[in-house]
């Protein structure tokens, strides 16, 4: 991975992020379970895709080097501002989105919202957007104790290849940007609940998808975990210039477990809808 680690202030804000590359720009959305970052996100396709585009893999807030913040009455809304305002400080007016899990949720938040605020010419959500199954593996995601046997449970969960379990030294990597000063706090926090209150919803995959107006595809993990078979397809229906994809053999997190693969749509896609193209 070619890619300079950098830091900027946004809005006063420390926010860590990775770019490599030059032309048409694309940003990249980690997901958001405890633990990840910038790097362990995107390490297997930043490469691929700087050789054609201006590659920013954004740490949003709590996550990597970014600040360690919470905002309890608008935590989602916090995030995506700090996106947008980012976007700005950089001087990328105009970009291709691309999410995984908590990042794709970010991007189908804005743009079904009545004023998005994100600068998205297109995007590409992987594995988020759909109806987050109530199971064991949400429960590792959503319970995390900051131990190694609750960092084992979550990379249980986003992985359908069970040597990522079996791997210490990633379940160590991972472990470890978890207890970073603030990491855990900020994230743990956001699931925090007055006591005498019921769970919160999880996310809900039920959004005015017809109001989105760029070209969006949608990639489902075809063993993925946490969401139900076919969500993807369900949603890219919903969007006039939307279209979806399964990414075999993969779980939560097809970017990191099949690359290849993946990287051969995201180009794909992108050169549909690169500045200039015509269609």
């Amino acid at each position: 991975m070619n890619a300079a680690r950098k830091t900027i202030l946004v809005d006063g804000l420390v926010t860590g992020y990775l770019e490599a590359g030059q032309g048409d720009p694309v940003v990249l959305l980690h997901g958001g379970e405890f633990g990840v970052n910038a790097e362990i996100a995107w390490e297997n396709n930043i490469e691929a895709l700087a050789q054609r585009h201006r590659v920013l893999a954004l740490e949003m807030l709590g996550f990597g080097e970014s600040a360690k913040v919470i905002d309890f009455n608008d935590g989602r809304g916090m995030r995506i501002r700090h996106i947008a305002r980012f976007c700005a400080a950089v001087g990328v007016e105009s970009a291709h989105f691309v999410g995984n899990s908590m990042g794709a949720v970010n991007l189908f938040v804005d743009a079904t919202s009545e004023s998005p605020l994100l600068p998205a010419r297109s995007m590409v959500m992987i594995c988020g957007g759909g109806e987050i199954q109530r199971n064991e593996h949400s429960a590792a995601l959503y319970d995390y104790d900051a131990t190694v046997e609750g960092m084992r449970r979550i990379v249980e969960a986003l992985f359908f290849d069970p040597s990522y379990l079996r791997d210490e030294s990633y379940v160590q990597r991972r472990y470890d940007s978890s207890i970073a000063p603030g990491a855990w706090e900020a994230l743990a926090a956001a699931r925090f609940r007055r006591p005498g209150l019921e769970p919160p919803a999880l996310p809900s995959s039920a959004r005015p998808y017809d109001r989105i107006a760029v070209p969006t595809l949608v990639v489902e993990g075809g063993a993925d975990k946490l969401l139900p078979r076919g969500w993807a397809a369900e949603i890219a229906a919903q969007i006039a210039s939307g279209r979806s994809a399964v990414v075999a053999e993969a779980g939560h997190c097809p970017q990191i477990e099949q690359p290849a693969a993946v990287n051969d749509l995201l180009l794909a896609f992108l050169a549909e809808h690169r500045e200039g193209a015509t269609t």
